[in-house]
Formats: structure tokens, sequence, C-alpha cells
């Protein structure tokens, strides 16, 4: 499921019981800011969240994979993303490791087979 603007708007309303036009202004608000930011090329760092960074893409050839024409991409500017090890750690939580058991049977195995 994808978490829409509107429904961060009603978190916001409900949670922090702000006037639903508030709300919608602080979100737009705090859009806008985000996307001027990209915009002039600068990173854009939440902590405890992640960064978002402008990278720079160079002309390069491609196909068309309709036709398989061969194309060339135009230079862009693309936004990657990369999370903080905090977030990293909530969405991927230390596995638990196990240690498989070692039987007699085996110990003498490994030992014979030097």
């Amino acid at each position: 499921m994808t978490l829409t603007k509107a429904e961060i708007v009603q978190i916001l309303h409900e949670k922090f019981e702000l006037p639903m036009k508030e709300a919608v202004t602080a979100v737009e608000s705090l859009i806008e800011i985000m996307k001027a930011t990209l915009e002039e090329g600068e990173d854009l760092l939440i902590s405890g969240f992640g960064k978002f960074s402008v990278r720079q893409k160079r002309e390069r050839r491609g196909r068309n994979p309709v036709t398989g024409e061969e194309i060339t991409l135009s230079k862009r500017r693309v936004v990657t993303f990369s999370y903080s090890w905090k977030l990293r750690a909530k969405l991927n939580p230390a596995p638990v490791v196990v240690e498989p058991k070692v039987t007699a049977k085996a110990k003498t195995k490994v030992k014979k087979s030097r």
C-alpha cells in the first residue's frame, strides 16, 4: 500500500489535532521546500530517515524497446535516495544467527579429512 499526500495530511490532522487547512499548508510547504532544494542541485538530508541527492547522468546510447531502434538518451538529472542506518535497522532487523550443532560423527569426519 502507498502512503499518499492526502493520507499524510489526514494523519497530521488527527494525530496533532491541526485544523485541516493548516495540515494541508504544512505538507504542501514542506514538499515545496524539498523540491526547491533538489532543483538547486543541493542534497536533502533528513536525519534518521535518509538523504536525497541529485546526480547528473551523461548522454548515452539506448534502444527503443518496442522497435529496437538505437536512440541517444540526453543527459539529465536524477534524484537518488540513500536511507539512514536507523531506517535500515527498522526495515531489516538483525537476523538471529543459529549455529549448527556439531555431532560426534561430524567431528570425526573433519579429523579424517585432514
